[in-house]
C-alpha cells in the first residue's frame, strides 16, 4: 500500500520548478543593484529581455545605455530617485527598449528598495520583463477605438476647415496642411480643375513633383486624374507596381517620390464634374472598404466647398472689375501739387464697396478733390457710385461753386432709382494762392500735415449725406476755408480708415493723426501706411484715401491781374478793353507780343458780344511757372462751345477762331456754372 502511493507520487527530479526558470519562461529576469558601489546584477533572463550578452554587460547600469534610448534612461532615473528621496519602498515603470536590430519594444521593470536601520536606501532589488505584447493587446484595442473615432468625425473636421476656405487656393491650403494631410492618411496630393474642356492643375504635390506638360492636360490622356474625370468613378492604385502598369507615361516622372499607393477621386457638384483630387501615400499598400468610403465622402465634401469657392472667385472677379471700372483709371498730373490716392477693399459681403475718391483739373490752377462713401457693401453701391463719381465731376469741370456741384450731386442721388445715400467731402484748391473751399455732406472731417511733420483736424461746417439733404429739402451747405502753404498735405479720407471696433471715430481720428504725424513724407509711401494700418488691426470696411500736398518749389506766384466788363453796344468799354490790355502787357514787360496779345483778345470780345445775348469780362494776367505766360480770359453768360469753320473767300466772318489759333501758344475753352470762357496763353519772358 505505502509502496503504490509512493510510486503514484512519484514527481520530476527538477520539481519544483527553479525561479529562474519561471521568470525566464515569462521573459522576466530579476537584478540586483548595489547603491554603494554602484554596481547591478543581472541574471540570464533580465540579459535577454535587454538584448544583451554577458559578454556585453559589466555590471554597471550605464553600460544599459546601449539599450535604452536617452530620453528613456532619464525619465527612469527620474523615477528611481524620486522614490529614493520620498523614502517610500517600491516603484514600477514602463519603458522602451531599443533592440540590437533598431527596433523599439516596450519593457516594464519593478523594483524593492532596501534600506539600512536609519532609513538610508542600500540595495534594489528587482525584476524587468518584456511589455510588449501586453500593451501591444492594448494598444491595439486603442487604436482600433482611435480609428474608428477618427473616420467617424473625419468628414466633420474636414468639412469644418473648408468652411471657412473662400478661394480655391484656401480650400487647397487646408488640404495640404501637415494636420489636413494627417487627417487624411496622406503624404502628399495633387489637385485639378477643369477649364475650358481641359484639366487645370493646380496643386502639384510635393516637391519635384511637378511633370512638366502636364500643367493642362486633355480628359482623353491616360493620366489618372484625366480617368477619373471621363469615368465619373474613383481609382484606388493599389501599389508601385499597379501605377507603372496602368500609367506608364506618367510614373517614370514620379517614380523617385516613394509612391506605393494613391487614391484619385473625381470631384463632382451638381451632378457634372468639376476637377479631380488625387492622394498620394508612402508606406502605404491597398485600401480597405472602409477607407474607400470615407474617401468617397471626403472628394464629395471637398467638391461642394470647391465649387462654392469657384463660384466666390467668380463673384468677386466681377465685382472687382466693376470697382475699377467705376474708379478714375488714372489720376491726372496737377501743376503745383503731388496727389496719392488708394482703395482697400471691404473683407466682408463681396470685397466691393461705395468708396470712391476723385481728383478734378480745374480751370486758372485750381484742383477739385473728393472723397466720398456710398452706404453699402455691394455691387449696388458700386454702381451708385460710380454714377455719383461721374455726376459730381461733371457739375465740378463746369465750373459750379462747391456748394452748388454738392447740392445738385444730393438732387441726383436722390432722383436716382436707389434709396442709398452718400456721405461726400469736396475741397476746391487753387494752387496758386492755397486757398481751398471745403464742402462736407456728413463726411469725416479732413487733416492737414504740416511741412515740419505736425498734423492736425480741420474741423468745418457741414451739410446732411447726399441723397438725404434732398429729400428733406435742406440743400444748404456752408463752405469752409482753409490755407494750404506750400509743403502741406491735405489728408482726405473715408470713416473705414478710423473706425475702431469698440471705440469712437474720435478716438479713431486721434490714432489717424498719429500715423500720419509719424509717417513718411513721401505721400505714397504715407499712403500705403495708413491702408498697412487698417489691415494691421483687422477693419472690415472698404477705406478710400486721398492725399493732396502743395509743392513748395513749384507754387506759382501771382503775377498781376487786371479785368473789365465789356456790355453790348458799348463801344467805350471795348476800346477801354483794348487800352487795358495794351497797357498791361506793356507794363509787364511782353511788349514784343502786345499786337499778337490785342489782335487775339480783340477777336474773342468780339466774337462774344457777337455771339450771345450778353456782354462779356475780359480778365488779363500773368502765370508764373516754369515759363511765364501772359493768359487772356474772356467769359459770356452763354453755354454754345465756339467753333472753327471756313470762311469761304467772300466771308466776312470765320476767321476769328483761326486767327486767334495762329498768334496764341494755346487757347482752349472752359465750361462754366453760369456760361463758359474762353482763353488764350502767350509765351513771354521772365522778367529781369
Amino acid at each position: 500500500m505505502d509502496d503504490r502511493a509512493a510510486g503514484a507520487l512519484s514527481l520530476p527530479d527538477d520539481w519544483p520548478a527553479h525561479p529562474d526558470l519561471s521568470l525566464a519562461l515569462n521573459r522576466m529576469g530579476s537584478f540586483d543593484w548595489d547603491l554603494d558601489s554602484g554596481l547591478m546584477h543581472l541574471d540570464r533572463p533580465a540579459l535577454d529581455v535587454f538584448d544583451l550578452r554577458a559578454d556585453e554587460y559589466d555590471n554597471r547600469p550605464q553600460t544599459l545605455g546601449l539599450r535604452v534610448p536617452p530620453d528613456e534612461g532619464v525619465r527612469l532615473d527620474a523615477v528611481v530617485s524620486e522614490t529614493l528621496k520620498s523614502g517610500r519602498s517600491t516603484y514600477g515603470a514602463y519603458f522602451r527598449l531599443q533592440s540590437r536590430d533598431g527596433t523599439l519594444r516596450w519593457a516594464h521593470t519593478q523594483g524593492f528598495v532596501r534600506r539600512d536601520d536609519g532609513g538610508r536606501p542600500r540595495r534594489i532589488i528587482g525584476i524587468v520583463r518584456d511589455a510588449g505584447p501586453e500593451l501591444a493587446e492594448s494598444a491595439a484595442r486603442r487604436e482600433l477605438d482611435e480609428e474608428l473615432r477618427r473616420r467617424t468625425s473625419l468628414v466633420d473636421a474636414t468639412t469644418a476647415a473648408l468652411a471657412h476656405a473662400r478661394t480655391v487656393k484656401d480650400v487647397i491650403e487646408v488640404l495640404k496642411n501637415s494636420e489636413g494631410l494627417a487627417l487624411l492618411g496622406a503624404t502628399s496630393l495633387v489637385m485639378g480643375l477643369i477649364e475650358a474642356g481641359r484639366i487645370h492643375l493646380v496643386a502639384d504635390g510635393p516637391e519635384g513633383s511637378f511633370v512638366p506638360g502636364t500643367r493642362y492636360t486633355r480628359t482623353d490622356e491616360q493620366y489618372p486624374m484625366s480617368e477619373v474625370v471621363r469615368t465619373l468613378g474613383p481609382r484606388f492604385i493599389e501599389s508601385a507596381e499597379d501605377f507603372a502598369a496602368s500609367y506608364p507615361v506618367l510614373w517614370p516622372h514620379i517614380s523617385h517620390l516613394g509612391i506605393t499607393s494613391a487614391a484619385y477621386l473625381p470631384l463632382i457638384a451638381q451632378a457634372r464634374p468639376i476637377g479631380a483630387l488625387g492622394l498620394l501615400y508612402s508606406g502605404k499598400g491597398g485600401f480597405t472598404a472602409d477607407e474607400r468610403n470615407l474617401l468617397l465622402a471626403l472628394g464629395s465634401s471637398i467638391a461642394q466647398s470647391l465649387q462654392r469657392a469657384m463660384l466666390y472667385e467668380q463673384e468677386h472677379d466681377l465685382a472687382e472689375g466693376l470697382q475699377q471700372a467705376m474708379l478714375p483709371r488714372r489720376i491726372p498730373d496737377v501743376p503745383g501739387a503731388r496727389i496719392a490716392v488708394r482703395y482697400r477693399s471691404a473683407r466682408l459681403g463681396r470685397d466691393i464697396g461705395g468708396d470712391w475718391y476723385d481728383v478734378i483739373p480745374l480751370p486758372g490752377g485750381r484742383v477739385g478733390a473728393v472723397i466720398g462713401d456710398v452706404q453699402g457693401h455691394d455691387t449696388h453701391a458700386a454702381a451708385v457710385m460710380g454714377q455719383l463719381r461721374i455726376v459730381l465731376r461733371a457739375y465740378a469741370a463746369e465750373g459750379h461753386s462747391p456748394a452748388t456741384v454738392m447740392a445738385r450731386a444730393s438732387v441726383f442721388l436722390h432722383e436716382l432709382d436707389t434709396d442709398r445715400f452718400a456721405t461726400c467731402t469736396y475741397a476746391e484748391a487753387d494752387l496758386t494762392t492755397g486757398v481751398v473751399q471745403l464742402v462736407r455732406a456728413g463726411h469725416v472731417d479732413p487733416l492737414v500735415r504740416d511741412a515740419d511733420g505736425g498734423c492736425r483736424r480741420v474741423p468745418s461746417e457741414g451739410g446732411l449725406p447726399l441723397g438725404l439733404s434732398a429729400e428733406f429739402g435742406r440743400l444748404e451747405y456752408p463752405v469752409g476755408t482753409v490755407e494750404l502753404d506750400p509743403g502741406q498735405t491735405m489728408v482726405l479720407f473715408t470713416d473705414g480708415l478710423v473706425e475702431l471696433p469698440g471705440a469712437d471715430l474720435d478716438e479713431g481720428t486721434q490714432r489717424l493723426t498719429a500715423l500720419v504725424t509719424d509717417g513718411p513724407q513721401d505721400l505714397d509711401q504715407l499712403a500705403d501706411r495708413l491702408c498697412a494700418s487698417v489691415d494691421e488691426r483687422g477693419g472690415e470696411d472698404d477705406v478710400a484715401l486721398l492725399l493732396l500736398s502743395r509743392k513748395a518749389a513749384q507754387a506759382p506766384q501771382p503775377g498781376g491781374r487786371l479785368q473789365q466788363h465789356v456790355a453790348q453796344n458799348d463801344p467805350e468799354a471795348l476800346s477801354s478793353a483794348r487800352h487795358m490790355i495794351r497797357a498791361a502787357v506793356r507794363a509787364w514787360g511782353a511788349g514784343d507780343r502786345a499786337d499778337e496779345v490785342e489782335l487775339a483778345a480783340d477777336e474773342l470780345v468780339t466774337n462774344a458780344l457777337m455771339h450771345t445775348d450778353g456782354g462779356a469780362i475780359v480778365t488779363i494776367r500773368v502765370l508764373a511757372g516754369p515759363e511765364r505766360r501772359l493768359r487772356i480770359d474772356v467769359e459770356d453768360r452763354s453755354s454754345a462751345l465756339p467753333r472753327r469753320r471756313d470762311a469761304g473767300e467772300a466771308g466776312v466772318s470765320g476767321r476769328g477762331l483761326l486767327l486767334v489759333d495762329q498768334l496764341a501758344d494755346g487757347w482752349g475753352v472752359e465750361s462754366r456754372g453760369t456760361g463758359k470762357c474762353v482763353w488764350s496763353e502767350f509765351v513771354v519772358p521772365p522778367r529781369d
